[in-house]
């Protein structure tokens, strides 16, 4: 399923109060990195993005590569589990490793007495991983418990399945956890090969922050980078051909309430209409008590606690998602209004009092968010991995700023059509039948022991 990074990149990036300046460095090795220089204070934080993630998965192994990015750090060369979070703490530096469906994230930050030193770990830790058995099978048993809790939670049930009907048989359409069978079987040479399929030189970008110069980045990311293989085992995915189509899938679950997500045709970060429909969705669903959805179906009916929409931007595919809760007797009447105001934005557009107010809190809000060199190390390899130019922080707000109403409702014309959405429901509504196909084939994949 798609994961909310790519499209959370947007909500959390900021713009400074002076503009930015971007370094492209290239190391002596041909590793090329985005730079901002910040000697204030003696830290760096550096952030590393592997292309396609867990989207990489041999289809027969899926859940290899997340089981093997957090094994990563269990261990390096000649340290086993505990010798190397040993060493992690004595520097006082800290690694992160994350995967998703379109980046495997790795990230460090440390003083600049340390960096070296550090630098040398996550070295190891990227091209010497041990995967050891007894370190192996304790991140397997927490992989195995998350999967287990997946299946008993709503939410996560209405997420998957509107994941497999959306994308088909594209890595997005499951879990990067795996099953519990296809994580059972995983051997320490799957783990070895997962690596090899997506931590390589010619899928990293990589975005650094803070108190070190172009001159000595070079040599630190040859001393990290420069032990992986040139080129991953696995080509970069396919793009996702959306499959969604309109109507309701109902799962049934023994809940006083019905979890409700809902989604259609989204747009890449690249379309020209992007920032226009970045600014709608904030007036239809994404800015919270703003939001017309918050409104309609909260404030004037309490029909819910919350209700959001967002832009779930992938890299290989996208759809224009939201999601709620209501109680099982009334969320028929929620159904129907979040249809209505997905196509009133279509018919009507919005008033300029709307987009006023949208374009000031997205651009008001992002001198905020851009604070510390951990976050402007991450969004700096997040540009890259999109595409996004590196004047982008400095332009961004005149994109935001740009959008007309009419830009607006040719957007909302395009995409916004209530027929197309596919609801997914997981509880017990009164009043809603779903389409007996998909009801059927969810429930197959329903665990048997519902609490």
């Amino acid at each position: 399923m798609i994961r909310a990074a790519i499209a959370l990149f947007f909500t959390v990036m900021a713009v400074p109060a002076h503009a930015i300046d971007i370094q492209e460095v290239t190391s002596p090795g041909g590793i090329k990195a985005w730079l901002v220089e910040d000697h204030s204070i003696p830290f760096v934080s550096l952030s590393l993005d592997f292309k396609g993630g867990a989207s990489l998965d041999d289809p027969k192994k899926r859940g290899a590569i997340n089981l093997m990015t957090a094994t990563l750090e269990e261990g390096a060369g000649k340290r086993n589990a505990t010798e190397f979070a040993q060493a992690v703490e004595a520097l006082g530096v800290n690694f992160s490793f994350d995967v998703g469906d379109d980046s495997l994230n790795v990230s460090m930050r440390s003083l600049t007495e340390n960096r070296d030193e550090a630098a040398d770990l996550l070295a190891q830790a990227l091209s010497q991983p041990r995967f050891d058995e007894s370190a192996v099978e304790r991140v397997r048993a927490q992989v195995q418990a998350i999967i287990k809790s997946e299946a008993t939670d709503p939410q996560s049930i209405a997420a998957k399945e509107m994941a497999r009907q959306a994308w088909g048989d594209h890595p997005y359409a499951s879990s990067t956890n795996g099953t519990a069978e296809s994580v059972a079987k995983l051997t320490r040479k799957d783990l070895v090969a997962a690596k090899n399929r997506v931590l390589a030189r010619d899928r990293v970008v990589v975005g650094v922050a803070g108190d070190i110069s172009a001159e000595e980045l070079g040599p630190l990311l040859d001393k990290i980078l420069g032990g992986l293989p040139e080129k991953g085992t696995a080509p970069l995915p396919e793009e996702a051909r959306l499959q969604l189509t309109g109507g309701v899938t109902v799962i049934d679950w023994d809940s006083p309430q019905t979890i409700v997500s809902f989604a259609g045709p989204g747009l890449p970060i690249d379309d020209p209409d992007y920032f226009a429909a970045y600014v709608a969705n904030h007036i239809l669903g994404g800015g919270g008590f703003s939001s017309r959805m918050m409104d309609e179906i909260r404030e004037k009916r309490g029909l819910t606690y919350g209700i959001g929409t967002g832009l779930a931007t992938g890299i290989y595919g996208q759809t224009w998602q939201g999601g709620m809760a209501g109680s099982n007797d009334t969320v028929s009447q929620a159904i129907d209004l979040i249809r209505q105001e997905w196509d009133r934005m279509a018919e009507e557009g919005v008033t300029q009092k709307e987009l006023t107010d949208a374009k000031t809190y997205l651009t008001g809000e992002y001198p905020l968010r851009f604070d510390g060199n951990g976050k402007i190390a991450s969004i700096l390899a997040g540009m890259q991995l999109i595409g996004l130019p590196a004047d982008y922080p400095n332009t961004r707000n005149e994109q935001v700023e740009a959008v007309t109403a009419d830009d607006v409702q040719r957007v909302a014309k395009r995409l916004l059509h209530s027929d197309e959405l596919r609801f997914v429901l997981v509880g017990r509504p009164e009043g809603i039948e779903g389409d007996a196909q998909e009801d059927a084939r969810a429930a197959e994949d329903q665990p048997k022991d519902k609490p």
